[in-house]
């Protein structure tokens, strides 16, 4: 499992009782990723896309994990928490998730134009959300309860935690990309 990846996940880490974040900023952030992601990766040689870091997924893993993640298991768990009363959650282990991973739709522009439907998807449930929704709640199976609104903000954190990998997997930041591109461009 990437060093990046904070111990155990959304499977183990207690949720906060509060984040000062608001719901429109937790929303736009989610909504930043798929750019983020192709931003870092636009330039990439295919074969950097392959090379793993010490110690961490390469950055093709990672846009695939992006991808998976999504439709596989943070919708599905925003989803039931909006539809049954505090469900038990399960979410991926990244460790038994990548050895079996989908590899069939692995070129960088699938990966990223996947990864932004799936998003796209998502952010149109968050959008539609009552103020009375984000208040609803779900455990996993051995943790605390959460709000959807906890949950939302750990699934920013998760964006973030993996962006960082993804910028340490191909050695530049996002800043670093920006810059490069004004002063080249």
């Amino acid at each position: 499992m990437p060093k990046y990846r904070l111990a155990g996940g959304l499977r183990t880490r207690p949720a906060p009782a509060r984040y000062s974040v608001s719901m429109d900023d937790l929303i736009a952030r989610l909504a930043a990723t798929p750019r983020t992601l192709a931003h870092l990766v636009a330039e990439a040689p295919e074969e950097r896309l392959d090379m793993a870091f010490t110690g961490g997924w390469s950055a093709r893993t990672i846009l695939a994990h992006f991808r998976d993640e999504e439709y596989l298991c943070m919708r599905v768990a925003l989803e039931r928490m909006l539809a049954e009363d505090t469900p038990a959650l399960r979410f991926i282990d990244g460790a038994q998730w990548e050895p079996g991973r989908n590899r069939a739709r692995d070129r960088k522009e699938w990966l990223l134009a996947d990864f932004a439907l799936q998003r796209q998807a998502s952010l149109g449930i968050l959008r539609g959300l009552r103020p009375a929704d984000w208040a609803l709640r779900g455990r996993t199976e051995a943790g605390p309860e959460f709000t959807v609104q906890q949950f939302v903000a750990q699934w920013a954190a998760h964006d973030a935690e993996h962006v960082a990998g993804l910028e340490a997997a191909l050695g530049e930041t996002l800043a670093e990309v920006i810059a490069r591109r004004a002063r080249h461009g």
